[in-house]
């Protein structure tokens, strides 16, 4: 602009005319463009109140005004929303405040309720107090002036308050408000027997306490229906022992049953050794439909011809492994879920323990009950002793704690074993079946002596959890346990039960469940079922996992290799179902 006036005020004009003046150029260039140096500008919102005030701050810096403090934390409010739910919370249900009182007030008036039968009701404030009434004059005398005729207001025995004009067990420490309680006459201190000294009885004692008429119709009703119970369990009838047979003729034509070991078959069954070479299985040979869900199953000793499993719905079946695969035999005699059963050496009998608290033995060939035995408290786990000398005894874990040897030839139990800390679970015979294992919910391991009931060893870590399946090796040196933590850990039969910690099996699924495991014949195999219904199959040298597939359609609680196949396994699940597969 100084330039263009300064230019334009230099000299004259080419024509000879006078020049243009700088203030004759400004008037001109204001009548064209107008301008404004300083233009006014709107004011902005004030900077203090932009200053938001944190709701879930402890300290403000600057004094807020009232506005401040209630504005919305984020945009405007909700127009939608009622009262209650405008409210500050810092809860699910309204706002808390930590709250502090006096610890001695506290216990003052909760001790002068119980002496005294009133206390301050909590609830009223200083301006609400009230004058109790003297509505009984007291029988004492006291020795002060009360300051006050006014107290707050009492909840308990009011007239008792104002008989004592509100006063507290602290106050009654400091004044006599003559309420202390009379004893009996401390009686002779020369006669020994008829002395009573400090330790007498007050005069109001009660010493015989005797219930209500609103109690004892409690009491009589109570009492009344247990006697009931009592007699409906003293007349229940005993659950009468059958079994059903459902092949036409149970022999064959030279007149042997079916536990006759058949010799028709490509493999040996009747020789011990196992096979050379074990192979992983990989497809579904049969399926047997056999309970609602099946809790147990096992192979005939020595030969694996047969099959027995148990169920929840109280029944125990015989199977043909071989041939048909037909059902042989149901047996019915147990009144609850069946939880283990168990051969003896030649698979002439075999044992079953049930929630119904008892352990019966049964004839594998003519499904009649040979033995009831029970002591009133419920079966885990059931085992006839191995040695051939000792097949009249057997031993069973049971919830109480404690694992009994009972003698089938007297029916009662000859031994006990009480070292656990919670219901056993396993028992499992090593050793040249001179000691055997027991697992326990204890989280433990003891091995025990046979008729010595103290445990020889006991294992416990605070990493160990329980172990409700345990299996031997084939080779007699191990002993594989199926742990609730998701893991099959190894003990070392010949070198003091030690663990094994290099041989941990990981990889499946049975928290919270008491999933069998086994090994293949010839050791390089170990097989367990999972929560997931399936079956997983690890190497045993490796212990990397070979192997898994989809077996059952809920838990696969149980699985067991042919003693003299090669690839053949079979699995159970609570689908109810059992399943052959090679």
């Amino acid at each position: 602009m100084d330039g263009l006036v300064s230019y334009c005020s230099s000299g004259e004009e080419e024509d000879g005319s006078p020049h243009t003046t700088s203030q004759d150029v400004l008037d001109a260039l204001k009548s064209k463009l107008p301008l404004n140096s300083a233009p006014p500008v709107p004011m902005k919102e004030s900077p203090l109140s932009l200053l938001r005030v944190d709701p879930k701050a402890k300290q403000v810096a600057f004094n807020p005004t009232v506005d401040q403090l209630f504005t919305p934390e984020v945009g405007p409010v909700n127009p939608f929303k009622t009262r209650q739910q405008k409210a500050d919370k810092n809860i699910l249900t309204g706002h808390v405040e930590p709250a502090h009182f006096d610890h001695f007030q506290f216990e003052n008036q909760r001790r002068t309720f119980h002496s005294y039968g009133y206390a301050v009701d909590p609830t009223a404030s200083s301006a609400s107090a009230e004058y109790v009434p003297y509505t009984h004059p007291p029988t004492h005398t006291h020795t002060h002036t009360p300051t006050h005729t006014h107290i707050h207001r009492v909840i308990g025995e009011r007239e008792r308050a104002g008989e004592l004009e509100g006063v507290t067990v602290f106050e009654a420490k400091t004044v006599s408000t003559g309420v202390k309680r009379k004893r009996l006459d401390k009686g002779d201190p020369g006669e020994v027997d008829g002395y009573e000294g400090p330790w007498r009885a007050y005069v109001d004692q009660v010493t015989v306490s005797k219930p209500t008429e609103k109690q004892m119709a409690v009491l009589e009703e109570q009492l009344g229906e247990r006697k009931k119970k009592r007699q409906v369990k003293e007349t229940e009838e005993t659950i009468v022992e059958s079994s059903l047979l459902h092949v036409d003729n149970p022999y064959d034509y030279l007149g042997r049953s079916y536990l006759h070991i058949p010799q028709d078959q490509d493999v040996d069954l009747r020789t011990d050794d196992p096979p050379d070479k074990c192979y992983a299985p990989t497809k579904l040979i049969h399926t047997w439909a056999a309970h609602n869900k099946v809790s147990a199953i096992r192979l005939f000793p020595g030969s694996g011809h047969l099959l027995l499993s148990s169920g929840m719905d109280s029944k125990i079946k015989l199977w043909e492994v071989y041939n048909d695969r037909r059902c042989l035999r149901t047996f019915l005699g147990h009144g609850k879920a069946v939880r283990d059963i168990s051969f003896n050496n030649d698979g002439s009998k075999f044992l079953s323990c049930s929630y119904d608290r008892y352990v019966k033995q049964w004839d594998t060939e003519t499904g009649a009950c040979i033995g009831r035995y029970g002591n009133g408290k419920t079966p885990y786990c059931v085992r006839f002793n191995p040695d051939e000398d000792k097949q009249n005894l057997f031993v069973v874990g049971c919830s109480d704690k404690k694992v009994y040897a009972w003698d089938t030839v007297s029916g009662e139990a000859v031994q006990e074993y009480d070292r656990h800390l919670g219901a056993v679970n396993t028992i499992t015979f090593v050793d040249q079946n001179r000691r055997f294992v027991t697992t326990s919910d204890d989280k433990s391991l003891r091995v025990w002596e046979w008729d010595i009931p103290v445990d020889m060893k006991y294992v416990a870590e605070p990493a160990m959890h329980s172990m409700p399946s345990v299996t031997v090796h084939p080779t007699g040196k191990w002993l594989g346990c199926q742990s609730m933590d998701n893991k099959i850990m190894v003990f070392g039969v010949h070198n003091n039960f030690r663990l094994n910690r290099k041989k941990t099996f990981r990889g499946h699924m049975v928290s919270g469940y008491a999933c069998q495991l086994d090994f293949s014949p010839d050791g390089t195999y170990v097989v367990s079922g999972d929560a997931d219904g399936k079956l997983t199959v690890w190497e045993w040298r490796s212990t990397r996992i070979f192997t898994r597939f989809k077996a059952h359609e809920s838990v696969c609680i149980g699985c067991a290799w042919l003693p003299h196949e090669t690839s053949k396994v079979i699995t159970c699940g609570w689908d109810g179902n059992i399943k052959l597969w090679d």
